[in-house]
């Protein structure tokens, strides 16, 4: 397990999916302000409850949509724990990339 000294959960998972994943794009959204009054939210820091993935690495090459969302979820755990209610991934490796370079 990675311990991690941090001051937002935005860093701690930007850090978590650089050294587990790799990816040659990430971009992490915290989208906790539309969950405003949410039951996953009520009790968690201001903001910092839902958040959305987007990530493009080699490490999912080969492996099925849910075994991509059970790896980021594992990799994930102690995040979830501290109070991560929900996450929205977009996971994909770079053979499947459209021809613009987004996923």
């Amino acid at each position: 397990m990675m311990t991690l000294i941090s001051t937002t959960r935005y860093e701690r998972i930007l850090h978590i999916l650089q050294v587990v994943f790799r990816p040659e794009v990430l971009e992490i959204i915290d989208e906790s302000a539309k969950h405003a009054g949410h039951a996953g939210r009520i009790g968690s820091q201001a903001g910092e409850s839902h958040f959305k993935v987007v990530m493009v690495s080699p490490a999912l090459a080969g492996m099925s949509r849910l075994a991509r969302s059970r790896a980021v979820h594992e990799a994930l755990s102690a995040e979830f724990e501290a109070g991560l209610h929900a996450l929205s991934l977009q996971l994909k490796a770079p053979d499947e990339l459209s021809n613009n370079g987004l996923p």
